[in-house]
């Protein structure tokens, strides 16, 4: 019988368990504020007023904040016209709280730990809540949902937990929002270039989209040839090769110039993916890497290059038909080990969907899109996901590409911020060669030498800039694109 009246009050005591807080540290961090209130800029870039676990003190700590931000003074004189001063706390009025607190506040020095501290046991009382949503899943999870999705929404809360402190989407507030953008200007204006995203490094891409813009999902697609995968992995290298990082506030990094790279290589194996780079950046042919047709100079060359790219963050997924789900996991574990500023996928029609009950493709790859918009606002990523265009374009006279020639397109040209083709008009007249000797071969030679080594980028959509073409230089043997020379930057010309 003393057993069982036992167990049941460990049952009881387990029921009735107060989630962790720590009252008397949330009312010392007030009093700081309320007697010297340059102890709110000791926490104000961790905490918030949702972390505060009692109602009041939420309300305190939000009404000081604005006021303080504003230029006033926050004392308990001038913050109870902002609270319900007649109302009571136990056998205290509001006013009279407020007034204890400053009393019995404690010195600025301490401000920070106790900060820390309210800062630690929302984010366990958040976990507490992922936990108990994750058990009474578990228990009454439907047929149809498979363990891998739970494991995968868990992964997703904690993450999202892990980064901002708090798991829930909801409202934020205009003036918030006006902040980050206004952030977002002067860090464009810091930055080298004066870019509000990251550089691609190429000039006169950069020039027409400002960069690669966070949580923008960018579409670049082209048929076989044209060098998709080229130009995606010229400025992956270009971004992870300009890493320079900047530690934060909060002691952790992020990217000043450059950035990590996420790349998804699911067509290409890793080791094809690095010759590409090596070639690029040693001038030696991929084609006489692979065959080993090079010199000792040329080696030295590679071994060089080698060190070099040792140093570079960029982390090369080679997973083939990767699913939405499994790619946002890893992802997200990057971003968390590593830190992550663009992710690239080549290329999206090899990708699959989570559900394997889906036989229509159109919808698996609105699944795919709509999947990659939302990682990329998740962890406020640019995403390039390159994709492939249907052969209609090659029955046309003019072979540049339009939005209508997306392959499953109508999914992938909605959920795109912005959308590049590239095109290479010398690839389509190598095929054209006429008879050498005929008035069509000199006319054709003439042309061809005209567009010899040149590329061009169509910037079909975009959301948040002007579209247009941008002209580049294409040098097949390495694989290279870069920036076409200006008129003003070439060497005098003697006529």
């Amino acid at each position: 019988m003393a057993e069982a009246v036992h167990k049941l009050e460990v049952a009881e005591t387990r029921l009735y368990r107060e989630a962790p807080n720590n009252i008397e540290a949330e009312q010392a961090l007030l009093g700081a504020i309320l007697v010297n209130n340059d102890a709110l800029y000791r926490v104000t870039d961790f905490l918030k007023p949702v972390h505060f676990y009692e109602p009041l003190h939420r309300k305190i700590f939000e009404v000081a904040g604005e006021l303080i931000r504003m230029g006033k003074t926050a004392n308990p004189v001038t913050i109870k016209t902002f609270l319900p001063a007649d109302e009571k706390v136990g056998e205290l009025t509001i006013a009279q709280y407020l007034a204890r607190l400053a009393a019995e506040a404690v010195t600025i020095i301490n401000a920070a730990d106790y900060g820390r501290a309210i800062y630690d046991l929302a984010i366990r009382r958040a976990l507490i809540t992922v936990g108990e949503d994750m058990v009474n899943i578990a228990y009454d999870a439907p047929v149809d949902m498979a363990p891998q999705s739970q494991i995968e929404d868990a992964e997703r809360r904690l993450f999202e937990l892990a980064e901002t402190g708090r798991y829930d989407g909801g409202f934020e507030s205009f003036g918030d929002a006006t902040k980050i953008a206004v952030d977002m200007a002067n860090a464009a204006f810091m930055r080298d270039g004066h870019l509000s995203g990251v550089s691609t490094g190429l000039r006169d891409l950069d020039k027409r989209m400002g960069g690669l813009q966070p949580s923008d999902l960018i579409i670049l697609a082209g048929r076989p040839g044209m060098g998709k995968t080229s130009l995606a992995t010229n400025i992956a290298f270009n971004i992870a090769g300009a890493y320079e990082p900047a530690q934060q506030a909060d002691g952790s990094f992020a990217a000043a110039n450059g950035g990590v790279v996420g790349f998804f290589s699911l067509e290409m194996s890793s080791e094809q993916l690095a010759t590409r780079i090596i070639s690029e950046q040693t001038e030696i042919p991929s084609s006489k890497i692979r065959r080993g047709e090079i010199t000792e100079t040329d080696f030295e060359k590679l071994v060089a290059c080698a060190q070099m790219v040792q140093k570079v963050p960029l982390f090369i997924d080679q997973t083939g038909g990767i699913s939405i789900a499994q790619l946002a996991a890893r992802a997200r574990r990057l971003k968390r080990q590593r830190g992550l500023d663009v992710i690239v996928i080549d290329y999206v029609q090899l990708m699959q969907g989570s559900s394997a009950k889906s036989t229509n493709r159109v919808q698996e790859i609105t699944e795919i899109t709509t999947g990659l918009k939302a990682l990329a606002k998740e962890l406020s990523t640019p995403i390039i996901a390159l994709s492939q265009l249907s052969r209609q374009v090659e029955s046309r006279d003019d072979k540049r590409p339009q939005l209508s020639d997306l392959r499953e397109s109508g999914s992938i040209e909605q959920d795109a911020d912005v959308v590049l083709f590239v095109y290479r008009e010398e690839y389509y007249l190598k095929n054209k060669e006429p008879k050498p000797g005929t008035e069509e071969y000199i006319k054709w030679e003439a042309e061809m030498n005209e567009m010899r080594g040149k590329a061009e980028v169509i910037i079909a959509k975009q959301r948040h800039g002007p579209t247009g073409s941008v002209g580049l230089a294409f040098h097949g043997e390495f694989t290279r694109f870069s920036d076409l020379a200006e008129d003003d930057r070439l060497p005098e010309r003697y006529e």
